[in-house]
């Protein structure tokens, strides 16, 4: 496995390969790789000739008083990791190549950046749309790979991808989860032993709302009610959002009728989880 810092050398070893007749993956990350991550480089071995993974903790998506500077690190354990999953080279940008002084051109992907996780953190998808592109633009990968935990980014994407008329194919991944229920997140490491047992609160609060549609319950109120609920009760638990709505539009919704997305965002102590699902009437 190749690990690569520099954007022009990214640029000529993408372009080496493209010249060769070969295709590319792109996992884009900010590391602390976890089962999650691996599952969607392997997702990328089995649909392209090669992968390359993105390693940035990428400090446009991160609000003030957000968790840029404790954010976890260990290049040395990621990069081992990637290499046993077939990964061809590892991009590792710096920041000041990424963001250089005087930057001043941001993307922005209107309405669907603006509910849910927008409206807290007002500019972590004008963050994310912004590295995305440029990501894309200096690997020009055939595909890239993108995990559904994080719903709202991947329909952001997506309309990005859309919208500017990238040649590229974005798949995603379904939401890979720890043996009890628990999303993989990277931030799972802040949660003491307490907060683990509260962070469950989010999975069984889905299921607990996929049962009440299954059921024949239609209304979203009523829905929302019983998961903000049970949510509340457990300790150290403070709801960000509870979302019910169209999942391509994101527009909410009071009544369910064929599919809805569910997405949650609670802190649970000092970190922020989120999760989601599909009800289907």
């Amino acid at each position: 496995m190749k690990t690569i810092n520099s954007i022009s050398g990214m640029r000529k070893k993408a372009l080496k390969w493209r010249q060769e007749g070969l295709s590319i993956a792109l996992v884009p990350t900010m590391g602390f790789f976890h089962e999650g991550h691996l599952s969607l480089m392997r997702t990328a071995k089995s649909k392209a000739d090669l992968v390359v993974v993105s390693l940035f903790v990428n400090p446009a998506q991160f609000g003030p008083n957000e968790d840029l500077s404790r954010y976890p690190r260990d290049f040395e354990r990621d990069s081992k990791l990637a290499e046993r999953q077939g990964v061809g080279c590892l991009f590792c940008p710096d920041a000041g190549d990424i963001y250089p002084p005087g930057f001043q051109t941001w993307i922005r992907v209107e309405g669907l950046s603006h509910g849910l996780c927008g409206a807290s953190r007002p500019e972590h998808f004008r963050g994310v749309a912004t590295i995305v592109a440029k990501l894309l633009i200096i690997v020009q990968p055939d595909m890239a790979i993108f995990g559904q935990k994080d719903f709202q980014q991947l329909r952001v994407i997506r309309r990005m991808v859309r919208d500017l008329n990238m040649p590229v194919n974005i798949i995603a991944h379904p939401i890979v989860r720890e043996p009890d229920g628990l999303a993989m997140s990277s931030r799972n490491i802040y949660l003491d032993a307490k907060e683990r047992e509260s962070a469950l609160s989010l999975f069984q609060a889905l299921r607990l709302a996929e049962k009440m549609v299954a059921k024949g319950c239609r209304s979203g109120p009523e829905v929302i009610q019983a998961i903000r609920n049970h949510i509340q009760s457990f300790d150290n638990t403070k709801i960000d959002y509870i979302f019910l709505g169209d999942p391509e539009s994101l527009e909410e919704c009071r009544e369910i009728v064929g599919e809805a997305l569910l997405a949650l965002a609670v802190w649970v102590g000092k970190t922020r989880l989120i999760d989601n699902t599909l009800l289907t009437q």
